[in-house]
């Protein structure tokens, strides 16, 4: 990746519980439609991604937000040669619904109504967020995610639609869904699994891709790399791993999981052994360390020419994106 000029670190901070974290450049990246089971909330600082979401391609270019419910098929890749540079943090729906719960007047089940927002404020929260974890700030950390969080929901939200199963396709959809996540290591051929359903094949296709955003294989795929993510959380070695969900080997695993994390699989599992190690040493900040920390400004490195600030939630942007103060 170093040759390419692609980097990309996905990692976790101890202090906030529920959150993935994600730095990357990439040029020639391509990500398979894939879904998360966390909210994604992507700042572009260079460059721009396109990404397939609700039929049609999304384009995010700098100072601009792409903006993912959990569970929704999308894309990404690069729009201009140059590629893109971005800062990502993936909060769990619990996360969002609670900082909703408290900061707005939304009602149902939160999450964001657009795919993309052009909000650089918002996008040099995102930054700062990642800094602050980087440096082992967790009250700044925290503070600013739940701040970039409310602001988002208040500027682009909304309840998102329940999924019911009312046809009789989607009933077909999530019989078969049960079924592979059961033999998601030996799974049946289409014909088989329609035939097993009552269905011809292309009736199988046709309900499953309107049920799910793709087809059965594609969403098997997607479907082991996120067991394979929980084995690796929990210790287990990526060749384990990888036939443990059903690949072939190792180098099978890390093909797929890097076209849908983002970074190989033994990456992955580095940054979590290294949270792991962190949570046994928990480091306590002193309040003027944070208090210092909280008004120093980003200096730019040579990777970031954005220099966001650890400036207070209200000093850019209304006082009324501080949590705690709800509105619609």
């Amino acid at each position: 990746m170093a040759g390419s000029g692609e980097r990309a670190r996905h990692w976790q901070y101890a202090e906030l519980p529920g959150v993935d974290l994600l730095r990357a450049r990439y040029v020639r990246k391509t990500f398979v439609r894939h879904t998360h089971e966390h909210f994604v909330i992507a700042a572009i600082a260079d460059g721009v991604e396109v990404f397939h979401h609700g039929g049609g391609d999304q384009y995010a270019g700098a100072g601009a937000l792409a903006l993912v419910n959990p569970d929704t098929p999308h894309t990404g890749r690069a729009g201009v040669p140059e590629g893109w540079r971005y800062g990502a943090v993936y909060p769990s729906p619990g996360i969002v619904a609670g900082i909703a719960s408290e900061t707005t007047m939304l009602r149902g089940t939160p999450g964001f109504a657009r795919p993309v927002l052009d909000d650089p404020y918002a996008g040099r929260l995102v930054h700062q967020v990642l800094r602050a974890a980087d440096e082992g700030n967790a009250l700044a950390a925290d503070t600013l995610l739940r701040v970039a969080v409310t602001r988002l929901l208040r500027l682009n939200g909304g309840a998102l639609p329940r999924r019911e199963v009312r046809t009789a396709g989607a009933r077909i959809a999530a019989r078969a869904r049960a079924v592979l996540e059961e033999r998601m290591t030996e799974p049946p051929s289409l014909e088989r699994l329609a035939g097993d359903l009552g269905v011809s094949p292309f009736a199988l296709l046709r309900a499953f891709q309107g049920a799910y955003g793709m087809p059965p294989h594609a969403w098997l795929t997607d479907a082991r790399v996120r067991r394979a993510r929980q084995l690796l959380d929990a210790g287990t070695a990526p060749a384990q791993a990888a036939l443990a969900v059903g690949f072939t080997d190792q180098p099978h695993l890390n093909r797929h999981f890097a076209r849908i994390v983002g970074v190989p699989p033994g990456a992955y599992q580095r940054e979590r052994k290294n949270v792991q190690d962190a949570r046994r040493q928990l480091f306590v900040a002193s309040g003027a360390w944070q208090n210092r920390q909280l008004s120093q400004m980003y200096r730019p490195t040579a990777q970031s020419r954005t220099a966001p600030s650890y400036g207070t939630p209200s000093a850019s942007g209304s006082p009324s994106d501080c949590p705690g103060s709800p509105s619609g």
